[in-house]
């Protein structure tokens, strides 16, 4: 399988918009290299605007665009966007419902030699709170180039969680993304996983193991955290034994949580939880952290195998 970060498929996304699209606007915060708008910036010098190291300023700004009927993608590391900028986030764009789109990068664990203090594993959380807030999670490049477009279609604010380790490329290009809707990747009668984000290829690995030894796994690829799609999570609560999520974030507030806060409510089902537990991240290499935090397809047929 080939392989790109969805940092450098958001990049190139961007340029195949701005060219049909100009009102696409993209601001960053003096990491447009990393954040791969450099490649916006190239084609499109005069709507690509560096703010600097200011990251209020960035929401600020992308915030004032749209109200002169620009759609703004703001752009730097996610622990900058959801941490440093969150009561722009908040009071600037979610509570007047601006059509700002928050896209950063660098999030989770698999940021590597950064170390703790970058690694983002609470931006979930953070944006799932804010009402109105609309959360993706893309798990490849061609995941990511949809949810491009599709965020540039919606009318509203939108949190747009993007990585930077290269990661397998799953899907093929004929993968309908919908903005709400979860995907079944693998049908399955035992287990199912549902995951975001680069665990989504963890349980695809999973499954294809697990059914050498005739255990059934559906696999359902989460791109959309909020609006969580409930008809899809609740149809596998019914039809499958119990279901493991899997995320590369903190188990508090993020995936796991928004799928055990849904099925307590509607449809009681026991819910394992893979992802970062209670603790921070480490300088290392992206794929080392991965193995380090557990965020292995070893790990979930660990659980599935101890909870069948």
């Amino acid at each position: 399988m080939s392989k790109k970060s969805t940092r450098q498929a958001y990049g190139e996304a961007l340029v195949e918009l701005g060219k049909i699209n100009k009102n696409i606007v993209v601001l960053d915060a003096d990491l447009s290299k990393s954040t791969k708008t450099d490649l916006f910036k190239k084609a499109f010098p005069e709507r690509h605007i560096n703010v600097g190291i200011a990251e209020g300023d960035l929401i600020g700004t992308a915030a004032g665009l749209v109200t002169c009927g620009r759609i703004a993608f703001a752009s730097t590391f996610a622990m900058f966007a959801a941490g440093r900028a969150f009561e722009q986030i908040r009071n600037t764009v979610a509570y007047p419902k601006l059509n700002v789109k928050i896209a950063p990068t660098h999030a989770g664990i698999s940021v590597g030699e950064d170390g703790g203090s970058h690694q983002s594993i609470e931006d979930i959380a953070l944006m799932r709170a804010i009402p109105g807030m609309v959360v993706l999670s893309p798990c490849d490049a061609v995941e990511t180039k949809k949810m491009v477009f599709a965020a540039a279609e919606y009318e509203g604010p939108v949190y747009l969680r993007l990585g930077r380790l290269d990661v397998e490329t799953i899907l093929d290009e004929e993968y309908n993304f919908q903005i709400g809707i979860a995907n079944t990747l693998r049908e399955g009668k035992d287990v199912s996983i549902v995951s975001t984000g680069l665990l989504t290829q963890e349980a695809m690995k999973a499954a294809e193991e697990l059914a050498k030894e005739n255990i059934s796994v559906r696999v359902i690829n989460v791109g959309t955290i909020k609006p969580l799609d409930g008809e899809t999570i609740l149809k596998a609560a019914k039809e499958t034994k119990f279901i493991v999520t899997a995320e590369e974030h903190s188990v508090i507030g993020g995936l796991g949580s928004a799928v055990s806060e849904f099925l307590s409510e509607v449809y009681p089902t026991k819910v394992k939880k893979l992802g970062v537990y209670d603790k921070f991240g480490q300088s290392g290499k992206g794929a080392e952290l991965l193995e380090k935090y557990d965020l292995t397809a070893a790990k979930l047929i660990s659980i599935i195998k101890e909870n069948l």
